[in-house]
């Protein structure tokens, strides 16, 4: 691609596409082509002047390198499947069109052809308040009738044609701001599905999604993401899919069923025949299911609605007594200028979805407003331990081979059987195979996951399990080797071990060195600084390694060698006693406890059903985002309450002029509207810089 620099400073680049014109599709591809460049830490281009701005922590060289290799027509048909620009580009267009067309009725409109367009649009917001009245409710849109039609009435046909700009005006930029808040947050929810199974002549090969094409078959098993809509041709599968139809319970799938991209499978595994291509749909169907969720209304901002429309009655009552008291119809119409409605229905929702598209740029995605509350008021923060104090990406580190078999055929074994189950451990032993050169094609059979256990199945007709000791030796029988008790005991005791038996008998056992996150020591101490009182830990793994985790990152407690329903039931006791949990973990296991805590809390590298099932989701390479998480929600609870206080206050205060006589109606509707904006660009506005 040609381009020229313009300017450049130490981490910074600003380039011109030397193209006549730059379409939005254009744009989005290239966009989304440099940010893809590693060290690239922001890329913004505009469409409108064809220039790029790249903000990059890596080599310059790198930069100019993947400016230089792109073309438009060897890059991909279609880029990202909504990438906001087309709706900033309408409401852009929308906004401007409107003041203009209000300077053009105020400079060049005879008065009697202004008073017509008045009364002809004022016939909207009469309506409104007309069929309120109807269904026997009092609410904003009665004020905003009435205020309109009795300036109309009294002749004031420029006060009513300013209150209905202000409001018309007010709507769009509610509208706009909702709409790309809903945007932000379904891009930051979308699916981020590489490689499926795609079962070809009989067996499974890996491939990347984009090669999948309507009619292939994809193999998907317990904790794997469905990625893409279609139909079950074989098996049978237990699949969540509450994220799109808002079921609580996993709906069982077998031959016919339909399956939608987004879902997870939590039991169970099927083939599914492909019917909708990647890209297709996904981003609207996130977008619906977000609209339609309750889980967007916080608290706070619920209890905001319904006092907005509470005080209606009283802002009438207002009118009504000051008109019997004064007599005099322009102090009584300066009140019902103004309500609490309108600022309090605006600043509420903002102020949450501007906090929750805060929180997916610092890679946090947030799925409602009611889970930043519950983020602000918790005191107990419950943690697992592998992929999440731990490092998501744990590596092997010893081999222990017993009885005929060697180091190489107990990973190769491993591998097959791991490389089905995406979860840290399994992704290790997976790693090590093919750093060490060891192939695993498929030898087994059809492979079934025991939950917080392990990996069963059969090869050469032998039962092969691979998993925990207790799942091996204990719930399937196993045996060491006659003469490996040595080497059994002498296990190191630091290290989490994968137990691999063939046959009833012990093949080898992977030691995988699970290293403590650098930041996890210091994210616990601030979280305790921001009001946290109990950090607890709790792990299917040993005593002694538990013990020594926990005592470097400083846990208040820690539990060891506990089961999926211990943590889930742990949590509920925490809450029954009163507390407010948050729990945190990326596993299949943790699933359970996720959905039990008043904000569940996911690692985006960890298994897809954590990642459904949970309320938040952060980044997988730093557990500093929890700090962030934490202090944008306690900011936002100081924000809405500011927000109440400045509404009644200053609402009440255009009131009492407006009845002493000291504001005429086009006044108080002017304040109270400019109010009403100025109190929702704020509450648009981020959070962190202002606490």
């Amino acid at each position: 691609m040609n381009c020229k620099i313009l300017h450049e400073c130490r981490g910074r680049i600003r380039v011109h596409v030397q193209k006549p014109r730059l379409t939005m599709a254009e744009a989005d591809l290239l966009e989304e082509r440099l940010r893809s460049v590693p060290g690239v830490t922001r890329a913004v281009v505009y469409d409108r002047t064809g220039d790029a701005v790249i903000v990059f922590q890596c080599g310059r060289e790198q930069v100019t390198a993947a400016l230089a290799s792109f073309t438009f027509d060897a890059a991909p048909q279609s880029g990202p499947e909504s990438s906001g620009r087309a709706l900033n580009r309408q409401y852009q267009e929308k906004l401007v069109g409107m003041v203009l067309a209000r300077c053009v009725q105020k400079l060049y409109f005879p008065a009697p052809l202004r008073a017509a367009w008045t009364v002809f649009r004022s016939l909207r917001f009469l309506l409104r308040g007309v069929r309120c009245l109807l269904r026997r409710k009092l609410e904003v849109e009665v004020l905003d009738a009435l205020s309109i039609g009795v300036s109309i009435v009294r002749g004031d046909f420029s006060t009513a044609a300013s209150v209905m700009f202000l409001l018309r005006l007010s709507e769009l930029l509610e509208e706009w701001t909702r709409k790309k808040s809903v945007g932000d947050l379904a891009r930051s929810l979308s699916l981020n599905v590489d490689r499926v199974w795609l079962r070809t002549g009989g067996t499974e090969v890996l491939t990347p999604i984009g090669q999948v094409r309507p009619g292939d078959e994809v193999c998907v098993r317990t904790g794997n993401v469905v990625p893409l809509d279609g139909r079950v041709v074989s098996g049978e599968a237990s699949v969540n899919q509450a994220s799109l139809t808002g079921e609580s319970v996993p709906v069982l799938k077998s031959a016919g069923a339909v399956l939608y991209a987004g879902t997870v499978v939590e039991e169970g595994e099927c083939v599914l025949r492909v019917e909708q291509q990647s890209g297709s749909g996904r981003y609207d169907q996130i977008v619906t299911m977000i609209e339609a969720s309750e889980k967007l209304k916080s608290t706070t901002e619920s209890r905001a609605l319904s006092l907005a429309d509470r005080l209606v009655p009283y802002s009438l009552l207002g009118t009504a007594v000051t008109y019997l008291l004064t007599r005099n119809a322009t102090r009584a119409i300066s009140i019902l200028m103004v309500d609490y409605s309108c600022a309090l229905k605006l600043s509420m929702p903002l102020a949450v979805l501007s906090a929750m598209r805060e929180c997916g740029a610092h890679h946090i995605t947030v799925k409602g407003g009611r889970f930043l509350e519950a983020a602000a008021r918790a005191d107990t923060i419950v943690f697992d331990k592998t992929g999440t104090l731990t490092h998501a990406t744990p590596t092997v580190a010893k081999i222990v081979p017993f009885g005929k078999w060697t180091e190489k055929d107990v990973l190769q074994v491993a591998a097959c059987l791991e490389e089905h189950y995406p979860h840290s451990m399994a992704n290790a032993v997976v790693k090590a195979a093919r750093e060490r050169g060891v192939t695993h094609d498929e030898m087994h059979s059809e492979v079934e996951y025991v939950v917080a256990h392990g990996i069963s199945s059969r090869i050469n007709g032998c039962k092969t399990v691979i998993g925990s000791q207790h799942f091996v030796f204990e719930d399937e029988g196993c045996a060491v080797p006659e003469g490996g008790q040595a080497a059994f005991d002498a296990l190191p005791a630091e290290l989490s071990h994968l137990y691999l038996a063939v046959g009833g008998e012990l093949a080898g056992v992977i030691c995988v060195a699970d290293p403590l996150r650098e930041e996890a020591a210091q994210t616990l101490r601030q979280l305790r600084e921001l009001g946290v009182s109990k950090l607890v830990m709790m792990t299917g793994d040993n005593e002694r390694t538990a013990a020594a985790i926990a005592k470097q990152v400083g846990v208040d407690q820690y539990f060891a060698e506990v089961l999926p329903e211990d943590k889930a039931r742990f949590v509920k006791e925490e809450k029954a006693a009163g507390r407010t949990v948050v729990m945190i973990g990326d596993g299949i296991n943790d699933s359970p406890a996720l959905s039990e805590a008043d904000v569940g809390v996911a690692i985006s590298g960890g298994a897809a059903i954590a990642r459904e099932i949970a309320d938040v989701t952060i980044a997988a390479d730093d557990l500093r985002e929890l700090v962030l998480l934490r202090r944008i929600a306690m900011a936002l609870q100081r924000r809405t309450s500011w927000n109440y206080r400045f509404v009644i206050g200053f609402n009440s205060a255009l009131i009492a002029l407006g009845a002493l006589g000291v504001l005429p109606p086009a006044t108080s509707a002017l304040l109270h509207n400019l109010s009403t904006l100025g109190i929702s660009v704020r509450s648009m506005t981020d959070l962190l810089g202002q606490e």
